[in-house]
């Protein structure tokens, strides 16, 4: 029956993947339950407790988005409920982090509902058997991967410490963090994404895991009510269309952040006659400055999103006003279907929904993700996001499905994968393994070039007048992509990045 590349997270994941293919899976229950091994195995980076996009873009069909992200939460509750149920954690990773933990920075949690709406959708596997291979996982045993293990290091007592269920899933019995090799169990888990497998990902919201989620909130200071759980559902999305070379992209739509920014960005690239990393720069300075001062504190994602991509199709980059943790999943089968799964919990909660070993997000204590205040967002509003699964066509018959993690380096990451590969004509691991520069703002508003070593980079660095900061070689602040693609001839191929730990493979589907 074919095969489906796929560019997994990790060991587990791929073999999530490879055991739905066998089964006969396309590519869509391939990158799902890839994406689900993820979220039961690689704690601290990921989780069931988060939010997710699906991008699916089917051969002869157009693209869609299932927009699984995170909710505000908060229905039914009284004004002085907000502002309750957090407690600042500092860490050192990523250079130094301060966030909100804790019940009160939970927001309601959609992912496992948008892979199942995916599934049903666009899947030819049965729901039970996509998320089988993550059941058995937990129950067996799964070896822990080396960007968690690099995680836990920092906040397994910091983070997880005050709630002994989360702290027992991240650490050795002794008490000690996991690290990278070591065999872990998640047994509570198992019995719950078993459930989700035989009774639909509903367990999660309005079934027995989403009635205890919600009575345990409500004794913590937490936001989440039975209301928001009932009244939280995915949303199929148009994405947004860019024409890059000889490509047909599908971003991933407002009132997502990461889509209608890396489009924009790959935009202005295939405008240049060619292009450097002087253009580079500028361009991120002028998009993710726009980003900085105007849409981090816009109150209407979705309104600002459509406003950004307007003003620069009418007058470029000129028509600009101014003033954490992540997985990533692609796969593309021999048909020619396409599926990206990107996920997130953002740092982590350091909590578990009693009981179940499921650990919860903290997005509403991420402060990239709230620049206009903890809990200042009406309930029912979708978060920002910075994830941006992509697929893409040409007219000659190749495929790509293809995304990031990391933060907000995950637009420039993909603007250079995407750039390198749709307009300079590099091949997926030339791009992937290339170079990267990411601008950011401090807290005043000044641009900062984070960059890896590269004497040209430097040098327009230089020629700029710009600070910056050379983190050497394949430095794992600069995402990890991964894709996989289908050449015009069929051959399929797939590529993942050496800053992270990446798993990727051919799978043949019986």
């Amino acid at each position: 029956m074919g095969e489906v590349a796929l560019a997994a997270t990790g060991p587990v994941s791929l073999a999530a993947g490879r055991s739905v293919a066998r089964a006969g899976g396309n590519a869509v229950d391939v990158a799902v339950a890839a994406a689900l091994g993820a979220m039961a195995t690689e704690p601290g980076i990921v989780s069931l407790g988060g939010g997710a996009f699906v991008s699916v873009w089917a051969p002869g069909g157009e693209p869609v988005v299932v927009d699984g992200t995170v909710e505000m939460p908060g229905r039914g509750l009284p004004r002085e409920a907000f502002g309750r149920g957090v407690r600042e954690v500092f860490t050192e990773y990523g250079g130094g982090v301060t966030m909100f933990a804790g019940h009160g920075s939970v927001a309601t949690p959609l992912a496992a509902l948008a892979c199942e709406d995916a599934v049903a959708r666009f899947g030819v596997t049965p729901w039970a058997d996509v998320v089988a291979p993550a059941v058995a996982a937990c129950r067996e045993g799964y070896p822990m991967g080396a960007a968690a293990a690099r995680y836990l290091g920092f906040v397994a007592g910091s983070l997880f410490g005050p709630d002994p269920e989360a702290h027992a899933v991240v650490t050795r019995p002794d008490g000690t963090p996991l690290r990278a090799g070591d065999v872990a169990t998640n047994p509570m888990l198992a019995d719950v994404l078993d459930l989700v497998g035989r009774h639909g990902a509903s367990v999660l919201t309005t079934g027995e895991v989403g009635r205890v989620m919600a009575a345990d909130m409500a004794a913590h200071d937490g936001l989440v009510t039975a209301a928001d759980l009932e009244a939280v559902a995915c949303v199929e999305r148009v994405p947004v269309r860019r024409t890059v070379g000889d490509w047909d992209l599908a971003l991933n739509p407002p009132p997502s952040v990461g889509g209608p920014m890396l489009a924009v960005m790959l935009g202005e690239l295939a405008r240049q006659d060619g292009y450097d990393w002087a253009d580079v720069l500028r361009v991120q300075q002028a998009v993710l400055r726009y980003r900085f001062a105007v849409h981090d504190v816009a109150t209407d994602l979705d309104a600002a999103g459509h406003a950004l991509l307007s003003a620069v199709d009418r007058h470029g980059l000129a028509g600009l006003p101014t003033s954490a943790s992540t997985a990533h999943v692609s796969a593309v089968d021999g048909d020619g279907l396409a599926c990206a799964v990107t996920a997130s919990a953002g740092y982590g909660a350091g909590i578990t929904v009693p009981g179940t070993g499921m650990l919860l997000n903290n997005a509403l204590g991420e402060p990239e993700l709230n620049r206009l205040g903890l809990h200042a967002l009406a309930p029912g509003t979708r978060l920002a996001s910075n994830m941006a699964p992509t697929t893409g066509r040409t007219g000659d018959g190749r495929v790509i499905a293809v995304g990031s993690p990391g933060a907000d380096r995950i637009t420039t990451a993909l603007m250079q994968v995407l750039g390198q590969g749709c307009l300079h004509g590099a091949d997926l691991r030339t791009a992937i393994e290339a170079p990267r520069v990411h601008v950011r703002f401090d807290a005043d508003g000044g641009p900062v070039v984070e960059h890896e070593s590269d004497p040209e980079i430097t040098a327009a660095v230089h020629a700029a007048g710009l600070r910056a900061t050379d983190h050497g070689a394949l430095s794992m602040y600069f995402g990890g992509v991964g894709a996989a693609y289908r050449r015009e001839d069929g051959t399929l191929l797939a590529a993942g990045d050496p800053r992270r730990e990446a798993a990727v493979g051919i799978c043949a589907r019986s």
